[in-house]
């Protein structure tokens, strides 16, 4: 019996989390709130902390959030790009933050930044069972493969400066797995085709 292939072919872009929150006023049709929080753990520009945050609390155009501007920008370049094309805009300004998590997976997790100015609380609780996602490196034509532990949150919530965004969660279906627009992303790994 030929032995199992135990190595991925693909070769690592990035590993860490990627967790998201997307909230809606209209049944899902729109979001008016996103935030895309990331916790590197290793890059080839090094590991730390971003967040990218879409709002009307936070004004006309996105914001971004990081520890290390390299790997804001190595995101921006790289995945964000796939991901939502407005949180890639390396014109947006990087402002200077703490990151810190609060809870757990078995109730609330929270994930808070701070700037000088400005306070940020994620909120994720009354989880779903989680999925792993697994996409190699040309799936939904992308260049990039990913490899992520989901759990779905159906309930969420962002909060800026002390107040509390409008809006729900989505329910929505990933390859008849059920899940929602606001999901913890962690044991996540990017890919692509070795060189």
């Amino acid at each position: 019996m030929p032995e199992p292939q135990l190595v991925d072919p693909h070769d690592p872009v990035m590993t860490g989390e990627n967790s998201f929150l997307r909230l809606s006023n209209d049944d899902g049709a729109t979001f008016t709130h996103r935030a895309s929080h990331w916790r590197v753990l290793w890059s080839p520009v090094g590991q730390g902390h971003a967040l990218f945050l879409e709002s009307p609390l936070v004004g006309k155009t996105p914001r971004i959030y990081a520890d290390n501007p390299a790997v804001a920008r190595f995101l921006q370049r790289t995945i964000e790009v796939m991901l939502y094309k407005p949180f890639a805009d390396e014109s947006l300004p990087i402002t200077d933050a703490k990151f810190e998590r609060a809870g757990h997976s078995l109730s609330t997790v929270e994930e808070r930044i701070v700037s000088a100015r400005d306070s940020v609380l994620l909120s994720w609780w009354d989880l779903m069972p989680p999925f792993i996602l697994t996409m190699p490196p040309g799936a939904m034509n992308r260049p990039l493969g990913v490899y992520s532990t989901f759990l779905p949150a159906r309930a969420a919530q962002l909060t800026f400066n002390e107040e509390v965004a409008t809006g729900r969660v989505i329910p929505q279906d990933r390859s008849g797995r059920p899940m929602t627009s606001c999901c913890l992303a962690w044991s996540e790994t990017w890919t692509k085709p070795r060189e």
